[in-house]
């Protein structure tokens, strides 16, 4: 059975956009099939995987607004066994366009159900606001991942997300999980960044990943290039933290099975 993740955080420059690329490259080093949602109208994923934004393909805003099935909006990439469904401008207009549709907060639920036995894992990489997009994909969601970064307004930020997880496990009778809260672009050269992790930690206990994203030069390189870090710099300690970020998730999934065949 496949899994669906929702990359999501409402405050921007955290991240997302980093761990969907490079946690999505991680996975499919592990003869894994893995498909990317770039569901941001910013399209970063789309350009930090190497794939080029053509108006005359289609995209995700074709797939949740018009006839395109999701399997013609696929795109393969460089990088052997992660494919990706693209986004470009035109999904600028989807928040408008989507409210007159019905059932219009599962439509992406609706269309990823006809490619999920295609992929191990699916990640959504959401936009950096609680839109309808981002609705969209905490629904089509089995589990959220946030990533945060170790900085001031990290709690309050993650607590107004939490407190939408409440609302849609509420509203639409949709068990949506917590896969997971990433400490991002840790400096542990920083008190701040020391303590901040530790109040997560404190407040979230388990939820907390225990591997941390450091923050790297490499890694902000890596996506104007058009590359996962783990071909841009396999070395690199960005590329040996998603290596481990991808085994703790494997783990869980295992965990998971196991807990699930048991029953």
């Amino acid at each position: 059975m496949s899994r669906v993740f929702a990359i999501a955080n409402q405050k921007g420059g955290v991240g997302k956009t980093t761990t969907a690329i490079n946690l999505a490259a991680a996975l499919a080093a592990n003869d894994i099939r893995v498909l990317v949602v770039d569901s941001d109208p910013q399209g970063n994923a789309t350009s930090g995987l190497g794939v080029s934004k053509d108006p005359d393909k289609p995209s995700l805003y074709h797939v949740l607004l018009g006839d395109t099935h999701p399997k013609d909006a696929i795109r393969s990439t460089d990088f052997e066994g992660l494919d990706i469904i693209t986004a470009d401008k035109n999904l600028i207009g989807s928040n408008l366009e989507l409210v007159d549709i019905p059932n219009r907060e599962y439509r992406l639920r609706e269309r990823l159900a006809e490619i999920r036995n295609l992929y191990k894992f699916i990640l959504i990489d959401c936009p950096p606001a609680l839109d309808l997009l981002t609705l969209n994909a905490l629904i089509a969601a089995d589990s959220v991942l946030v990533p945060i970064q170790c900085e001031f307004f990290a709690l309050e930020g993650v607590s107004e997300l939490m407190d939408t997880i409440d609302r849609i496990r509420e509203a639409f009778q949709h068990p949506l999980a917590i896969e997971g809260i990433l400490l991002t672009m840790y400096d542990d050269r920083t008190n701040l960044t020391r303590q901040v992790a530790a109040d997560l930690r404190d407040f979230f206990k388990d939820e907390v990943f225990r591997t941390i994203i450091p923050r790297s030069i490499r890694l902000a390189e890596a996506p104007s290039f058009g590359k996962p870090i783990l071909t841009y710099d396999p070395r690199s300690k960005g590329a040996e933290s998603y290596i481990r970020l991808a085994k703790e998730i494997l783990d869980h999934e295992q965990t998971r099975t196991s807990a699930s065949s048991a029953r």
